[in-house]
């Protein structure tokens, strides 16, 4: 798949850049033509003013050289200092840094007397170590001082693969290159980064493809063509029957994921309840159809209805022995499934029998943790990113890991971040409606990474276009607006 949505790790970057190094172009070429990118990003925003650009050792300092150059050029007030010596830079970096003609201050917090601009080209995305001496300090104090900070590739002291924050400050622009990092959308780093341009230098496109990445910044170039379109001539059980396990006396998580379901195209969806729930979820529910789980063997003989396509379980279960067991009957069953919140919860003691039953069919499973049933189940460490993949793998599932930055993670390495869910979603039920718009698009056969995929970003699409005061009762009437858009 190649997709300008791809997102590049510090050394599948550096991959391309050999790549296309190899094929012709020379370094300083490219170095140049980021540092045009740059410069022409700032042109764009701010009026010409005094610029204090902060170079470090390595390639970053080189392009900020080339930045400084040009806005001298332009007319600009523009001081340089560097870290460490200017002779000590090498390669490209130096081939650059001759061009600045201009004095070279060393980096300290100095250079900032008389500037109302920032350039922060000090360590580039691959930083694995913490901004400590003369760089963190000179980082400080133009944050104290409230003077913007223009980032080219990442702020300094942001992991460029994980988001980790080293020591950086926040930058109100970041410039980087071709294509985002993972850095640049995981938090804390997509806040450090502030805004963030993504500006082409001309890197070979092949050269970019062979990189073999497997990671993408969620949105609709990605799963847009797997979603299902009604047939003409279809009926509603064509558009799929999905089934949700409600709990009781906790009923409203399971009626907003039915709602999730439905306005996300399932033909049908049924809600399988405790017989003395029947009444609650019946005054509530009108188009969706309530069934009772009056006797032992009601499950089953649900699951005998070949006509169920997909099933969800999980809101509002409760925490109990019989959540564990008709999730496992769910399992069991051979259709896709979704695994959420207390389906969840109830095998973080066994969590063996949980990923055997995952792991002995072909049928997709979705399983949608937040960070404390994630932990419940899985490896804590790592980061967010490497973390649900490490899960998926090792469950066989697809992981939605949900957060302002939630992770999709399929077990054969694909990986999508989602970045367009508003503070707004920060709310009861959300996370049941978008569970139940998985359920809805995987009882239509849409494979399971871009159900969960697509829900994740309709679902944040929904909640931005309904703005503050969101509760999750709103969001599945959003969700049409949204499919609209799509062209559905």
């Amino acid at each position: 798949m190649s997709l300008s949505s791809a997102l590049l790790t510090t050394a599948e970057m550096a991959e391309a850049d050999r790549l296309t190094i190899a094929g012709g172009v020379p370094g300083p070429v490219l170095m140049a033509r980021a540092g045009e990118a740059v410069t022409a990003v700032i042109q764009s925003r701010f009026t010409p003013q005094p610029v204090a650009v902060l170079c470090g050792p390595g390639n970053n300092g080189g392009d900020g050289f080339v930045v400084a150059r040009l806005l001298a050029a332009a007319g600009w007030p523009v001081k340089v200092a560097v870290l460490g010596a200017r002779a000590e830079l090498r390669g490209d970096a130096a081939v650059h840094a001759a061009l600045w003609t201009g004095p070279v201050e060393a980096l300290d917090p100095a250079i900032l007397d008389g500037a109302s601009l920032v350039v922060d080209a000090v360590f580039g995305a691959g930083l694995s170590r913490p901004v400590t001496g003369a760089a963190a300090a000179t980082l400080q104090s133009a944050a104290a001082l409230g003077l913007p900070v223009i980032a080219i590739d990442v702020p300094s002291g942001v992991h460029g693969d994980s988001g980790a924050d080293l020591g950086a400050v926040r930058a109100a622009l970041t410039v980087t290159f071709e294509r985002k990092k993972p850095g640049h959308l995981l938090l804390p780093g997509r806040e450090l980064c502030g805004e963030t341009v993504v500006c082409p230098i001309g890197l070979d496109p092949r050269a970019l493809d062979r990189t073999g990445a497997r990671c993408w910044e969620n949105g609709p170039a990605l799963w847009q063509a797997a979603l299902p379109r009604p047939a003409v001539a279809g009926h509603k059980y064509a558009r799929g029957h999905a089934l949700v396990l409600g709990g009781y006396p906790m009923t409203g998580a399971a009626r907003l994921a039915a709602r999730g379901a439905a306005r996300s195209g399932a033909g049908l969806v049924s809600v399988a309840v405790p017989d003395r729930a029947v009444p609650v979820y019946a005054a509530a529910l009108t188009s969706i159809m309530v069934r009772p789980l009056d006797t032992p063997d009601a499950l089953d003989a649900l699951l005998g209805d070949p006509r169920f396509s997909a099933l969800l379980i999980g809101p509002g279960a409760g925490v109990s022995p019989e959540t564990r067991l008709h999730a496992l009957r769910l399992l069991a069953s051979g259709r896709p499934v979704v695994l959420d919140a207390d389906a969840l919860t109830v095998f973080a003691a066994d969590q063996a029998a949980l990923l055997s039953a995952v792991s002995a069919g072909e049928r997709p499973v979705v399983m949608t943790p937040h960070e404390g049933e994630f932990r419940r189940l899985f490896d804590g460490a790592d980061d967010k990113l490497a973390r649900a993949r490490k899960a998926a793998a090792a469950s066989g599932a697809i992981i939605l890991l949900k957060g302002a930055d939630t992770v999709i993670a399929a077990p054969d390495g694909r990986a999508a971040i989602n970045a367009n869910a508003p503070p707004s979603l920060a709310t009861a039920g959300a996370g049941d409606v978008l569970a139940g718009m998985i359920l809805g698009l995987l009882a239509q056969g849409t494979p399971g990474f871009d159900a969960a995929c697509a829900a994740c970003w309709i679902h944040g699409a929904a909640a931005a276009d309904f703005g503050p005061g969101l509760m999750a009762e709103d969001l599945p009437d959003g969700i049409p607006a949204v499919l609209r858009r799509l062209g559905l």
